[in-house]
């Protein structure tokens, strides 16, 4: 059985279970500061679990993109080395929200497993939550009670809390989980030992497959339990271990899920699969690390230093690493795997084949980034390799070894077998602290402590009327306080708002909340949970009385002008260089707007002229916002609504139409293009392989700018005694500089020459042998010209100048080839050895080396140390 059968026989054999199939939601996670990506099957349903939101059907199965590599789920390590772990893997899962619970889960786990799937029953173990005294939580015997319908007593294991209590966080929903396990070791293996003595021991042959989470409660932030309302089924199956079982592989990267991947790194790279330990476990790597990568960038999240982004590199980057050290690949290799990866997955995630173009350029581009950092640390550590060598030592500090992983991006272990090969050793307790000491720092700066929600008003609804109000009445239905950073602010919702959430790349309103006896300022607003929640530094007084919300109306106006230009500007893109353009992120306040897209090529000023050009032509034509709101999503793409990949959308969406352009979108907007008056592109520029970016402003903002432009203008202007215009002037006043220059050039030109003549007339004659060591006052720049020219023009020279420039002293020795052969010179090591007097360091090579420091008093000293140095040699 293939593994898009697989796949698909879950999901119809849930559709008959009555479940809804839903799409799987993007593997990054937009809008929800608590995670950056999606690491298990339920994130998407977080909201209907937290109770905030009412689940438009009870029953709902899918097959949901996961990422783990951060946080609490974190399996990036094993990756490769074993046989089960991934990245990205993908999670099938079925749900119940308040329908049925243990009894319907576990039967219906048992069917698709047994029945559907094949398995053998006698290779299946069943596990149940142990109870704990922490918890005062007894023995989870409802779920026993149902396995002994299906398994023998001697195969349903308890577990620990650790293994069989599920949790969303330190707070919120959770719930006992029974895990079901694979024994998947050959029969003569199975007699010597029974798998209940391997369940959860980490033996690769005896996993887990599938998690049936049981959600009957909800953690404070004291740590206590409370009953939910509903009880809820969660589960979890991993599909690549389903395929290996099914298919009766011993690992996952067995199966057809990788086969064809690895199959092609093979081929180029001209290893063959399972000759070499260290190759395979490259291949394996690779193969998963290109997955996740792939499904990031589909997903809107290109690599970048921050955040999400930032572990999207580290992954891409340990995927370069391996194929660097173990399959020779030094040059970018990856992003030609992108063609079979969109044969293995393309069918059912079309986004891949696409995005494919996209994809490439940006897998290259970072390879190729990578590539060259690798080049540069390894020129680094043969310099540490040197110096550690030359001091006779065998260790390399562990904080040196973490500064070539922190500043330069080298993997340790990458440094380890380098310096293994050199016969060295980096001391890892050093290295460790200095990482430790570094997450504390992290840890410290993102400390949040948050409390409990404090409930006023029962009531899990909220209504947004922001789009047709900016001032309401409201209620605070709860509140909570929230510390960082020694900050303390609280966290009020309220049971109708007007104020817009930070989402979809638009800022969240500020304003104000009024009372007859106060007015609170609301600093900020965002989206927690299907909740708009409003940021305040104090509570009011009386939290019970009604209030006045109202947005700060300046603010949010200037933010709609520039929100409406994004879309404007996509259009006119999309317009100008064509329809493989499409949006790749945005930021939208009120002072800016910040919009990237796919191109791959720098946009021209001639093409960004001709964009500005027609989104200024849509402000004057001031086409009115026409909106659908709540509308089915198959109804906005027929209406020509363009969708964004990465973005999360429900049944029913929200159309923006403006003149010809359509756009799905939740943000608000100008209640007309006229609003705007007027648009100016401030940059453009890349952000990485084939996304550009551009910056603009609008209205106010535009005005100001051309105005502060035009008013430099003329302030140049009436510099220039001269009726002629600006251009002409400065034209003139730039051939005039061209003259200057030269002449300035000549002078110094002939200044050197006279200075060189002088230096000539000033030397040593040692045997045959022209000394000269002078102190002088010019750049170092200059002393190497002069020393180049007299290298050629004296036979056997010495030459040692020192000086100070700008208050900084430098020194500079030059010896003639011959010099260097005869008597072994070295001027790199004599100005090293010297610039200890100037309290600074150089070097260079045999011939020419240059020093600087900090202290210009030694420069005597040091002309002095240099010259016995050299005279002890040639002596």
């Amino acid at each position: 059985m293939k593994s898009a059968e697989i796949r698909q026989r879950f999901l119809d054999f849930f559709e008959k279970k009555s479940h809804t199939i839903v799409p799987s939601a993007p593997m990054v996670i937009k809008g929800d500061p608590t995670l950056m990506f999606t690491n298990a099957g339920m994130n998407q349903f977080k909201d209907i679990i937290l109770g905030n939101v009412r689940p438009k059907a009870t029953r709902v199965a899918d097959s949901q993109k996961c990422l783990r590599v951060s946080g609490k789920h974190n399996d990036l390590e094993e990756v490769g080395h074993d046989t089960y772990h991934h990245t990205m893997f993908e999670m099938l899962g079925n749900w119940s929200f308040g329908d049925y619970f243990k009894k319907e889960a576990i039967a219906y786990a048992w069917e698709f497993l047994t029945g559907e799937m094949g398995l053998d029953k006698d290779r299946l173990y069943a596990t149940v939550f142990e109870g704990s005294k922490d918890d005062h939580l007894e023995e989870d015997k409802e779920a026993l009670e149902y396995w002994k319908l299906y398994l023998p007593e001697d195969r349903i294991l308890y577990g620990n809390k650790k293994d069989n209590f599920w949790e969303m966080g330190d707070m919120g929903p959770c719930g006992p989980c029974s895990e079901i396990h694979i024994d998947l070791r050959p029969e003569a293996e199975r007699v010597l030992k029974p798998g209940r003595e391997l369940v959860n021991k980490d033996n690769p042959l005896v996993i887990e497959i599938w998690n049936l989470v049981f959600m009957q409660y909800n953690r404070k932030a004291d740590g206590s339990l409370e009953n939910l309302p509903s009880h809820h089924v969660d589960t979890g199956m991993g599909f690549e271990r389903l395929c290996m079982a099914v298919q009766g592989k011993t690992s996952n990267y067995d199966t057809d899920v990788f086969t064809p991947i690895i199959g092609e790194i093979a081929r180029l790279s001209g290893k063959e699969y399972g000759k070499d330990a260290a190759a395979d476990v490259a291949m394996r790597v690779i193969a998963d690390h290109l997955r996740t990568i792939a499904f990031s960038i589909t997903d809107g999240q290109l690599p970048s230093n921050v955040k999400a982004g930032y572990v999207i590199r580290r992954i891409l980057r340990r995927a370069v690493r391996y194929a660097y050290t173990f399959l020779d690949q030094k040059d970018a290799f990856m992003y030609k795997l992108v063609p079979v990866l969109i044969e293995v997955m393309g069918q059912h995630y079309p986004e891949l084949s696409s995005q494919r173009v996209l994809i490439e350029r940006v897998i290259q581009e970072e390879e190729n980034a990578f590539l060259r950092t690798l080049d540069k640390g390894i020129k680094l550590l043969d310099k540490i390799i040197e110096k550690t060598k030359a001091e006779d030592f065998l260790t390399v500090p562990g904080n040196v070894a973490f500064e070539l992983y922190d500043t330069y991006g080298f993997p340790l272990d990458l440094t380890e077998l380098i310096l293994k090969e050199n016969g060295l050793v980096v001391n890892r307790r050093e290295f460790k602290a200095e990482m430790e000491a570094q997450k504390e720092r992290s840890r410290s700066a993102a400390a949040v402590n948050t409390d409990d929600w404090v409930e006023l008003i029962a009531d899990d609804t909220q209504e947004f009327v922001g789009y047709d109000y900016t001032e309401t009445e409201v209620q605070i239905t709860r509140y909570r306080r929230v510390s960082t950073k020694g900050k303390t602010l609280y966290q009020l919702v309220f049971n109708i708002t007007p104020f817009y959430g930070e989402s979809g790349g638009q800022v969240g309103d500020r304003g104000w909340l009024i009372s007859e006896t106060e007015t609170i300022n609301v600093l900020d607003t965002h989206k927690e949970n299907g909740l708009t929640v409003h940021i305040t530094d104090r509570l009011p007084e009386d939290l019970t009385q009604v209030f006045t919300a109202k947005v700060d109306l300046d603010k949010r106006v200037a933010t709609e002008n520039n929100h409406t230009s994004t879309h404007l500007l996509h259009y006119a893109l999309r317009k100008v260089l064509g329809t493989h353009v499409e949006q790749k992120g945005s930021y939208v306040s009120d002072e800016y707007l910040r919009f990237d897209f796919s191109h791959f090529q720098k946009v021209t000023d001639e093409e960004l002229e001709k964009v500005a050009a027609i989104v200024n032509q849509e402000i004057r034509k001031n086409y009115p916002l026409e909106e659908s709101r709540a509308i089915p999503i198959g109804q906005a793409k027929k209406m020509g609504a363009m969708a964004i990949f990465g973005e999360k959308y429900g049944d029913l969406v929200r159309v923006v139409k403006f003149g010809e352009s359509v756009e799905l979108c939740g943000g608000t907007h100008a209640h007309a293009t006229g609003q705007i008056g007027f648009f100016k592109i401030i940059s453009e520029s890349s952000v990485s392989a084939g996304v550009r970016r551009i910056e603009a402003i609008t209205a106010a903002k535009a005005e100001e700018y051309i105005l502060n432009y035009f008013k430099m203008l003329k302030e140049i202007d009436s510099m220039f005694k001269s009726n002629r215009g600006v251009l002409e002037n400065v034209r003139e006043l730039l051939n005039e500089n061209e003259g200057l220059r030269k002449d300035v050039e000549k002078f110094t030109q002939e200044s050197l020459r006279i200075m060189k003549e002088g230096w000539k007339n000033e030397k040593r004659v040692i045997r045959d042998i022209n000394m000269i060591v002078k102190t002088v006052v010019m750049s170092p720049a200059n002393v190497k010209d002069i020393a180049f020219q007299l290298k050629g023009e004296l036979n056997n020279l010495i030459l040692v100048i020192g000086g100070v420039f700008n208050n900084k002293p430098h020194l500079t020795v030059m010896f003639s080839d011959t010099l260097v052969k005869d008597f072994g010179l070295h001027a790199g090591q004599i100005v090293k050895d010297a610039a200890q007097e100037i309290k600074g360091g150089g070097g260079g090579q045999p011939f020419f080396a240059t020093a600087g420091g900090s202290n210009p008093e030694g420069v005597s000293k040091a002309l002095e140390r240099a010259e016995k140095l050299i005279l002890d040699k040639i002596h």
